[in-house]
């Protein structure tokens, strides 16, 4: 049994991770576009920056967080977990624009997530890697609901820790993770189930379905629980997605035309299937019978 103090780091950590995922689902799209921009300069023009000027170093740690609105460089004071939103009341310190209040629930979630998490697997490898998982499915989720992209960048390490992290499977430790032979099948499966899914609705209305990001998110989650968990995360992910989906379209009055994004479905019922997984199928397999 974890104690409350190894909990409460889990916690904290989380915190302190969420300020960082908010900078990761900030500037990660923007770095792809400027990539993406010089690319397109070097096939059009034969050699990078033929026709642009040099930009400045834009990464994950350069340049220092500043206002969006006043441009002020953030204060590393203003930068504390969910302490700072409360301390300024959502207001920039200088120029009193408005700042998201998203940007504390995502430290709130990284937080209250790590915790369980640390509750769930302890405080060895399996939680560190876990808390990586989890803290890649948090960013993958805002980026789709801003973008509609799910980043290769944060998919395919996902993928490669997933089915690497199998080969240290013991079946005498009783975790949720599946065995080498058992995650390369799932991978394998969670890709190309939605893959069928895509190319039969595109045969049969012209239309796509969906993104090749979320073929890759499958994978993604099957390497890491396993083929078995696969119709239980597509089942959750597809009910949820049509819920809000029909809501969004009554409530919202939202053109249905409108495409949304499935990656955070996928991402949340592959949360639940990792804490909760096995709960939810002897559940069900005792209220059935089977």
């Amino acid at each position: 049994m974890v104690d409350i103090a190894a909990i409460s780091g889990g916690v904290v950590l989380g915190l302190l991770f969420g300020s960082f995922l908010n900078v990761v689902i900030y500037r990660l799209p923007i770095m792809l576009e400027r990539e993406w921009q010089l690319q397109a300069n070097e096939l059009l023009n034969g050699q990078a920056g033929a026709s642009s000027e040099p930009q400045a170093p834009f990464n994950l740690l350069t340049p220092r967080s500043r206002c969006s609105s006043c441009g002020t460089q953030v204060a590393s004071w203003q930068n504390i977990p969910i302490i700072s939103w409360l301390f300024l009341r959502g207001q920039c310190a200088y120029c009193k624009a408005s700042i998201s209040i998203r940007y504390p629930i995502i430290e709130l979630l990284s937080g209250i997530l790590s915790g369980i998490v640390v509750w769930q697997f302890g405080t060895g490898l399996t939680a560190a890697v876990t808390l990586i998982f989890v803290w890649g499915l948090i960013v993958l989720t805002m980026i789709d609901i801003d973008h509609q992209l799910l980043p290769d960048n944060i998919t395919y390490p996902l993928l490669w820790l997933g089915l690497s992290f199998s080969l240290l499977h013991d079946p005498a430790a009783n975790l949720p993770f599946p065995d080498s032979q058992t995650a390369i099948i799932g991978a394998i499966a969670g890709y190309l189930s939605l893959w069928s899914v895509y190319w039969l609705f595109k045969l049969a209305t012209g239309k796509e379905g969906m993104g090749y990001g979320d073929f890759k998110l499958l994978a993604v989650l099957g390497a890491w629980l396993g083929w078995k968990m696969l119709p239980l995360i597509i089942l959750l992910s597809a009910v949820v997605g049509a819920i809000v989906g029909i809501m969004m379209i009554i409530l919202l009055d939202r053109d249905h035309q409108i495409p949304i994004p499935f990656g955070p479905y996928l991402a949340g019922a592959g949360l639940i299937a990792l804490l909760w997984g096995d709960s939810i199928i002897n559940a069900y397999l005792n209220y059935s019978g089977l």
